[in-house]
């Protein structure tokens, strides 16, 4: 087979990847018209299976040919493939999604000691190439022309969300009512600005967000404008954002990806990174969806600190756990997640179901209150940079996950989470106020992951962290189910005196009961923080509660949970 003929194979199944892609995405806005929240959450699980098929597929198709070059390694031949396939890139509107396409299907037709620079896009080979313009992904309006609020209406309307608005002049005064008081240095008359808005919106979950910003004489105002359904009367816009601090928590990694239409997702990574410069590139490919390329991007970044910095990686803060060894680079952001070889006692089930259930998360709604994680194969470490009480403790806990080989350590299977302070180490250092807000959040996160029918299992203080921006989110997820698959009871009462004085258990538990009454007594030995969770979720002890979160789930209720603070939504009067 020609070098040029397995390039344009491989091309041609991006091609074919990214045009359903496309056509899956172009599917959400209907489902919101129609108010379809189920098919919403459909459309977003099937995007993030849809890309390994797509691989799959040009591999069977490679191989089908039976050539000697895709059985065994033809360095002349797959050099000349990659030369060529970057000569295809130069002018393409997705080259670095077909870069890391590429990389998928070498690495997975060749052993792992080919994944180098000289057979693979280690590096974007494009950096240096003409940015697509940016202008591709967004439309200018200018208010000199029409007036301000004939252009936001102009603005409104262009997305055709093919649904009425409830009272949209109503909305756009409530608007302009809250940018004035929002952003008071962009206070300017009409022909003194610009709006450039993204041409497509962004749908999560029940709602569409408009994204842009205003560019006047004091520089960029960046905003996010969320547009929800009335269960009967139509659409609505609900809130307006404009710190970038709240925006980020929008495109935040403990929510689910975003669905947008784009023709050329560089340019809108750049528009959006504009207006989130504290973003990095993986975390906004990941938010829209493409969270291969975020592998990739993520990868890149690493390196590049690794070639930058000099620490060594070490056991991460924390209370060990009995699944997984985790392990961080204090200088880099992030912890290194690998499956023990063999778990504690208390943990009845095998490998296989931790992949299982990081998977189930991975494709659920993480309501902004669990971590995504980045999942790797064959991550190659400089054995250097391992701290000798750290690599002591891998070859004790993962030694079949890991293979050193000369200057190198390479692990088999690996998560990557953002890092965060453990729950339980946060408290330990916080204020009577701190600790308190933190409970009461720490209850709202169970709350909100009981309202998408996730059950956390291990509800442990040292299975959440806190954010940056104070958020409590779940990061630990071996014993993650489906709400709807347990039993909740209430704990037996004692029937006499006896009953009271004896230290058997008198009634029978099965595998998947769970007794709220109980959840304080595990959660913490703490008598202080367990009066605060009473004090502000008092009915997570009540199995009623819980089995209406299920009975709700059932019979289809999607709950919304505002990724922005109540304070921030417009006063609708129905």
């Amino acid at each position: 087979m020609q070098p040029q003929h397995i390039a344009e194979l491989i091309l041609s199944g991006f091609r074919n990847h990214y045009k359903l892609f496309q056509a899956i995405t172009a599917k959400a806005p209907l489902a919101f018209a129609h108010r379809d929240w189920q098919k919403i959450n459909e459309i977003s699980k099937l995007r993030i299976s849809h890309y390994d098929d797509r691989v799959n597929e040009t591999i069977a198709k490679l191989k089908s040919l039976n050539e000697q070059q895709i059985i065994t390694l033809d360095q002349t031949c797959w050099l000349e493939t990659k030369q060529l396939y970057q000569q295809f890139l130069c002018f393409h509107p997705q080259a670095e999604l077909a870069e890391t396409f590429y990389n998928s299907v070498f690495c997975r037709l060749f052993h792992r000691r080919y994944f180098n620079n000289d057979f693979i896009f280690v590096k974007a080979t494009l950096a240096d190439a003409p940015a697509l313009p940016m202008e591709v992904e967004y439309r200018s309006y200018h208010p000199v022309v029409d007036g301000l609020r004939p252009t936001i209406r102009k603005i409104i309307n262009q997305f055709d969300f093919k649904a009425p608005f409830v009272d949209l002049e109503r909305d756009i005064r409530l608007l302009v009512k809250a940018f004035y008081k929002q952003a008071p240095d962009t206070h300017h008359q009409a022909w003194q600005m610009r709006f450039d808005i993204l041409q497509a919106p962004f749908y999560r979950n029940k709602a569409a967000y408009i994204v842009g910003r205003v560019v006047s004489e004091s520089g960029v105002q960046p905003f996010i404008i969320a547009v929800l359904h009335h269960e009967d009367k139509g659409l609505y816009l609900d809130a307006l954002l404009t710190k970038s601090s709240q925006m980020r928590v929008i495109f935040g990694f403990a929510r689910a990806y975003f669905m947008v239409e784009t023709h050329a997702p560089s340019a809108l990574v750049r528009f959006l990174n504009q207006l989130m410069p504290n973003k990095t590139l993986a975390e906004l490919y990941n938010a829209i969806g493409f969270h291969k390329q975020g592998k990739t991007e993520f990868y890149r970044e690493f390196l590049s600190h690794l070639d930058h910095s000099n620490d060594q990686l070490v056991i991460a803060p924390g209370t060990p756990g009995m699944v997984m060894m985790v392990f961080t680079l204090p200088s880099f952001g992030y912890v290194f997640k690998v499956i023990k070889d063999t778990f504690g006692e208390s943990k009845p089930f095998g490998r296989d179901t931790v992949l299982k259930r990081y998977q189930l998360v991975k494709s659920h709604d993480r309501v902004g209150r669990m971590a995504d994680t980045i999942e790797y194969s064959n991550v190659v470490f400089p054995l250097a940079r391992f701290d000798s009480k750290l690599l002591a403790e891998l070859h004790k806990t993962i030694g079949s996950s890991m293979i050193i080989e000369g200057e190198w350590l390479i692990i088999k299977h690996l998560y990557i989470e953002r890092r965060m302070t453990p729950l339980n180490l946060y408290l330990e250092n916080a204020s009577e106020q701190q600790a308190f807000e933190a409970i009461e959040e720490y209850g709202q996160a169970l709350k909100e992951m009981i309202a998408v029918n996730i059950f956390p299992g291990d509800m442990l203080l040292k299975n959440f962290g806190v954010s940056k921006h104070n958020r409590i989110i779940f990061y630990d997820y071996d014993e993650v189910q489906y709400l709807t698959d347990m039993n909740f009871r209430a704990l037996p009462k004692a029937k006499s005196y006896d009953d009271y004085l004896t230290n058997e258990q008198s009634y029978s538990v099965a595998p998947q009961d769970v007794f709220p009454e109980q959840l304080c007594t595990f959660v913490t030995a703490n008598p202080v923080y367990k009066q605060y969770l009473l004090s502000t979720h008092p009915e997570l002890e009540d199995p009623a509660y819980w089995r209406q979160a299920q009975y709700n789930y059932k019979q289809g209720v999607v709950s919304h949970i505002y990724p922005y603070p109540a304070a921030q939504r417009f006063i609708h009067y129905w």
